[in-house]
């Protein structure tokens, strides 16, 4: 039996780099960073997860099911160690490959997100997403009015809008599964089992503004990640790689180059 593997745009050649990106992300959010990660010499894999992007639809939306969808590309692709970006969502979609599978992952860099359980925050997002009627042939400019009654940061509605593309002739759709998300949303909170480790080189990365992994976060996460290292990017928040990108790539490049400061 076969099995649909995810999407993914390439960059380069050398050391595997996989990249996932975060909730109702795509692979396309890394274009820029991943060209100077080619440039530094390493082959990088930009993934589209499961339900997002271009990769497939699926009903089952779990953690555990996303962590097998990236080793199923890794095997498809003859990857057989990797160093390892996840942001968010992605970040706990990282974490879970790496315990589950520490023979394939040689390095990880978690970007904002830690291990543990973060209760539902997009619900408003999500509202607005299930709001687009697109049996009524909204163009671009209607589809944002619809998103600016639950959403009012202008940023947000057009990182959203990266993911409309045209279905058929005349009819827009979200390239996500918004159907899928409003019905497993809690899974995107879920926490790391506790009984989960990996031992090798991991990078915490957290944004400055953010509040999603904190400094009394650190002990917890060492539990589970022996031998974490932490840094931050002042003056961001979590979308720390699209603010400040020339700090987040100096960052993760000295860390794979283990001379992180």
């Amino acid at each position: 039996m076969s099995f649909p593997i995810l999407h993914a745009k390439v960059e380069g050649t050398g050391i595997p780099l996989l990249i996932l990106h975060g909730f109702l992300g795509m692979s396309d959010n890394w274009k820029s960073l991943g060209v100077q990660y080619a440039e530094a010499g390493y082959e990088v894999h930009m993934l589209d997860l499961r339900n997002h992007g271009r990769s497939f639809h699926s009903e089952i939306f779990t953690y555990t099911a996303m962590a097998q969808d990236v080793l199923a590309y890794c095997h498809a692709n003859q990857l057989t160690r990797i160093h390892l970006i996840g942001h968010s969502m992605g970040g706990k979609v990282a974490m879970n490959l790496a315990t589950m599978y520490p023979n394939l992952v040689e390095k990880l860099i978690v970007a904002d997100i830690g291990p543990k359980y973060y209760p539902p925050h997009h619900q408003d997002i999500l509202k607005g997403l299930a709001a687009v009627d697109f049996s009524k042939n909204l163009d671009r400019q209607a589809v944002e009015e619809v998103l600016k009654q639950y959403i009012s940061i202008d940023s947000v509605r057009q990182f959203l809008m990266k993911s409309l593309f045209w279905k058929t002739p005349g009819q827009l759709a979200f390239r996500f599964n918004v159907i899928v998300f409003l019905a497993s949303y809690d899974e995107v909170g879920a926490a790391l089992p506790a009984n989960q480790r990996f031992d090798q080189p991991t990078l915490f990365l957290r944004g400055g503004v953010s509040n999603y992994i904190l400094e009394h976060d650190f002990d917890a996460i060492r539990s589970q990640f022996a031998v974490a290292q932490f840094a931050t990017i002042p003056d961001v928040g979590h979308w720390l790689h699209a603010e400040n990108p020339t700090a987040f790539y100096h960052l993760t490049m000295n860390f794979f180059k283990e001379t992180l400061i």
